[in-house]
């Protein structure tokens, strides 16, 4: 003999079965969905620490010389592709993984030494800024103290720019740089 209860339930299961199934797909696809966004977000900070250490590298090398104010357009030596150009093989596959350009560097503040404002005594630097004879520095009124050294402390905002070939990815950064100057030369680096 048939029951008649189990017999008008028996499609029943089947679409429990499917809706649960469903369920648990898209349970698995949210959280691949999930891991794949916190692997993109990884990736992408890691290719802007990369891009910023390259930045900063192009930044230090320029700063280290007095090229930048010297040539400012040829800032770097042994540049890659164009002037002021330095090239990151960061994986030694022998691909360019990331190009950063040095724009010109600017001259933003200029400001002349007064000679009486050097320690002639205590700093190598400021002895090569005095004027007149050693004889005089220390007299009141003598023409070593009355006026300019033949020195300037100038500023500079220095930009690097790195875009990663791979991600497409840019970063900026600006760095000023506090430099002193022969004054004689003020007139063809500051302008």
């Amino acid at each position: 003999m048939k029951h008649p209860a189990l017999h008008r339930q028996s499609g029943m299961t089947l679409v429990v079965a499917l809706v649960m199934l469903v369920l648990i797909t898209l349970l698995a696809m949210t959280t691949f969905n999930l891991g794949k966004s916190s692997i993109q977000v990884v990736n992408n900070m890691q290719n802007r620490d990369e891009g910023i250490a390259a930045s900063r590298s192009v930044l230090d090398e320029a700063m280290s010389s007095t090229r930048f104010f010297d040539t400012p357009t040829d800032a770097l030596n042994q540049p890659c592709l164009n002037s002021n150009h330095r090239c990151f093989d960061l994986n030694g596959d022998g691909v360019i993984d990331i190009v950063t350009a040095l724009s010109t560097p600017k001259c933003v503040k200029v400001r002349t030494i007064k000679s009486n404002e050097l320690d002639i005594t205590g700093s190598a630097e400021d002895r090569g800024c005095s004027l007149g004879t050693p004889g005089d520095f220390g007299i009141a009124g003598g023409q070593a103290q009355s006026g300019n050294s033949m020195c300037a402390d100038t500023t500079w905002e220095m930009t690097a720019t790195s875009q990663d070939q791979q991600a497409q990815s840019e970063v900026v950064v600006v760095q000023g740089v506090a430099m002193r100057v022969p004054t004689d030369n003020v007139e063809t680096t500051c302008k």
